[in-house]
């Protein structure tokens, strides 16, 4: 017995419009929050890495200028 789609024989319309925009009605809420968690989240890790090289260049500044020996660590 051969299996068939559950959109066999449906209008186009059905798949591809009414179909998606269900879905959006029902999880669109959801779909909403997890992409603001994901772009807080990577927002606040780019933020993170640009205050630790900021750190990073500022230590290394005022250790370099006010040490008379580089090479020590």
């Amino acid at each position: 017995m051969a299996e068939k789609g559950i959109f066999e024989g449906l209008p186009w319309w059905v798949k591809w419009i009414a179909v998606p925009v269900l879905v959006l009605a029902v999880f669109g809420s959801l779909i909403v929050s997890v992409l603001g968690f994901v772009l807080t989240f990577a927002f606040k890790l780019l933020l993170l890495a640009a205050l630790i090289g900021a750190l990073v260049l500022v230590v290394k500044k005022f250790t370099s200028s006010s040490s008379s020996s580089k090479g020590d660590w």
